[in-house]
């Protein structure tokens, strides 16, 4: 759901504009202070936790128009306190009878749905028009363990583990949640290295982002439950029409980027959603034998077309900003770990690589 703006804003766009585009959120300097809600700032954000406690774990961060709806909400759901407590940051809570992981995803399940359908609330961000109907996961450590690892944490409501709860996917942003999501480039090159060709698929045209936009050869969010590899098993056919047993042959993982994008216009003052974002990331160099007879197809609709594109437009086109942002940040650490990319012809090459492994100042929350 990352913003269409400022694509097409430059002729021609280095790699590090391409980053910036991207990854273009920081708290505030004063984000660390005792009482925040002192402050004037732009990119100002309240904590979220699970509890008032001093050690309760930030799972999210709220701008400030999303903690007056919450003021909103029955009584016993949250605790919005008009002041920091004595030796804490000032924090939004659960209400401490909500201490359970099925309790919160009731919660936040009923909230979202109500905004959903409210007619009024926020309809450009969680309106019926942008509902996907998906939950994904939050974590109380967003570098921790994930559900696939501990599918238990679902089914015995425990407490005591990195699982927490989960909400609805376009939902996540309003709330500053972490979310992932695993992006795959499928390509060609002899065998020498050379003649790099990429499968670049065109965005459906009636896309809620970034429609017609170019898009890396297979991408999709993980929801709630799902492993990294199944996900991208299941997203290859219904974007590309590409056969199970060629993606679990040859896909091949090759790190991940991550990144905090601030999604309204920089000049709104109405700046509402803003998320962190992991990308996994998985190479699929097409085998010679199926070169001849390899053809991703759409079908689910999220894609208009694939075309094979020699590396050098491919590049021509992320500069020309015809790439969605974090599309351009999974193509951008393809050809750093190619060796396109280097230290001696990029003069931004650590700024750019730094810049595509965020931990989103998580020690910050």
């Amino acid at each position: 759901m990352e913003s269409n703006r400022a694509l097409h804003s430059a002729p021609t766009l280095s790699f590090l504009d391409l980053i910036n585009l991207c990854n273009n959120f920081h708290l505030p300097i004063n984000h660390d202070l005792e009482d925040p809600t002192t402050l004037n700032h732009r990119d100002y954000v309240v904590p979220w936790s699970l509890s008032q406690s001093p050690d309760s774990p930030i799972i999210g961060l709220l701008r400030p128009k999303i903690v007056d709806l919450l003021r909103q909400e029955p009584e016993g759901t949250f605790v919005i306190p008009e002041h920091a407590q004595p030796g804490s940051r000032y924090r939004v809570s659960f209400h401490h009878s909500i201490d359970t992981p099925s309790k919160r995803t009731d919660v936040v399940k009923k909230l979202c749905e109500r905004w959903r359908d409210s007619g009024s609330i926020l309809q450009n961000q969680i309106g019926p028009k942008q509902w996907r109907n998906e939950r994904y996961p939050v974590y109380r450590n967003p570098f921790g363990t994930h559900v696939s690892h501990d599918p238990s944490a679902r089914k015995n409501d425990s407490d005591s583990g990195n699982y927490l709860f989960e909400m609805e996917r376009v939902a996540c942003s309003l709330f500053g949640i972490p979310t992932y999501g695993v992006h795959m480039t499928i390509y060609y090159e002899d065998v020498d290295g050379g003649n790099v060709r990429i499968w670049t698929p065109t965005r459906s045209r009636t896309k809620q982002t970034f429609p017609g936009c170019l898009d890396n050869s297979v991408a999709g969010g993980i929801p709630c439950g799902a492993s990294v590899f199944e996900n991208l098993v299941k997203e290859s056919m219904e974007e590309a029409s590409i056969e199970e047993h060629i993606v679990r042959a040859h896909a091949k993982p090759a790190g991940s980027v991550s990144y905090y994008h601030d999604y309204i216009d920089r000049f709104s003052i109405y700046i509402i959603t803003y998320s962190c974002l992991t990308r996994y990331v998985y190479d699929l160099k097409v085998p010679s034998d199926l070169e001849p007879s390899f053809q991703p197809k759409p079908l689910d609709g999220e894609v208009e077309s694939f075309d094979l594109l020699p590396l050098d437009v491919v590049i021509a086109k992320m500069k020309e900003g015809l790439f969605k942002t974090n599309c351009a940040v999974v193509l951008i650490d393809f050809l750093v770990r190619k060796g396109y990319i280097t230290p001696d012809n990029e003069p931004d090459f650590m700024e750019i690589v730094t810049r595509m492994h965020t931990r989103f100042e998580f020690e910050r929350w």
